[in-house]
């Protein structure tokens, strides 16, 4: 079994949101929830005010060093619309394109459009544009479909798509590859809940099981999701799970591939 590791980007300032969506006071009830509950510390808790008045709702460069350093391949899924709390400009989405390209990184886009063939083909062409891109897969925000999304997503020219949650391996949807994944950071960490639920010790039991899962059903293939907005000492527990996952699929032997490389070994 090889691990793919991806990241969408859901949010890169604080004020692309105000006035536009209720994700500020979401965060601010969130995070006094956490502290409350014990689940984050007061030094937590600091740094979230820091970086809400630094504008930083982003560890974009930060996530790129690390995974370098560690040899782990960054993909990235960023959108070009607007959906569900995600507010960010085409500019902002461009100027950190741009920065990814520079640092050789996978670019793909995190899908709004799920329900409309049109539409889907519009924020298709629209991102290959914007990130001067042919070749390119795509994650849906919030992982929406519908029972024709896959089959749209095909249509419109995606060479891949990581939407679907199960444990099955990639397989073909037409000329389009679909890559299930199996572990997202908020699912582990949040634990069905609006905010952080499992300490840490917790979330490493609870990702020892799904791990233990793919390997039952012989995957080729580990999808993992982790949001470049938890890899801070503001959410440390975010923090520290994903570089304990790292390690553990390391000193396992789990080589890490992006979704290019997989589609090549597939294709052979």
């Amino acid at each position: 079994m090889k691990a793919i590791i991806s990241h969408d980007i859901d949010h890169i300032s604080v004020l692309e949101h105000t006035f536009k969506d209720a994700i500020i006071p979401k965060f601010m009830v969130r995070m006094h929830i956490e502290l409350l509950a014990g689940k984050i510390s007061l030094r937590e808790y600091m740094l979230r005010w820091t970086d809400f008045f630094k504008n930083k709702w982003q560890n974009i460069d930060e996530l790129i060093t690390y995974n370098n350093i560690n040899n782990v391949p960054s993909s990235f899924f960023i959108a070009v619309n607007r959906g569900i709390g995600l507010n960010y400009s085409n500019r902002a989405a461009f100027l950190w394109i741009e920065q990814m390209k520079h640092r050789n990184c996978e670019i793909n886009i995190h899908g709004i459009e799920f329900e409309n063939q049109d539409l889907i083909n519009k924020e298709f062409e629209l991102f290959g544009g914007l990130a001067d891109r042919k070749n390119f897969g795509v994650r849906m925000h919030y992982v929406r479909n519908s029972a024709q999304t896959f089959n749209m997503l095909n249509k419109a020219g995606y060479s891949f798509d990581s939407t679907e949650h199960s444990f099955k391996d990639p397989y073909k949807i037409g000329n389009m590859w679909e890559f299930p994944f199996q572990i997202m950071d908020g699912w582990i960490i949040e634990d069905g809940k609006k905010w952080q639920s499992l300490n840490l010790e917790k979330a490493k039991e609870k990702t020892l099981k799904i791990i233990d899962q793919a390997n039952q059903h012989n995957l080729k293939y580990l999808g993992i999701d982790f949001h470049d907005r938890y890899f801070s000492h503001s959410f440390k527990t975010w923090l520290n799970w994903y570089m304990w996952l790292v390690e553990y699929l390391k000193s396992n032997k789990i080589e890490f591939v992006n979704y290019g490389d997989a589609i090549k070994e597939l294709e052979k």
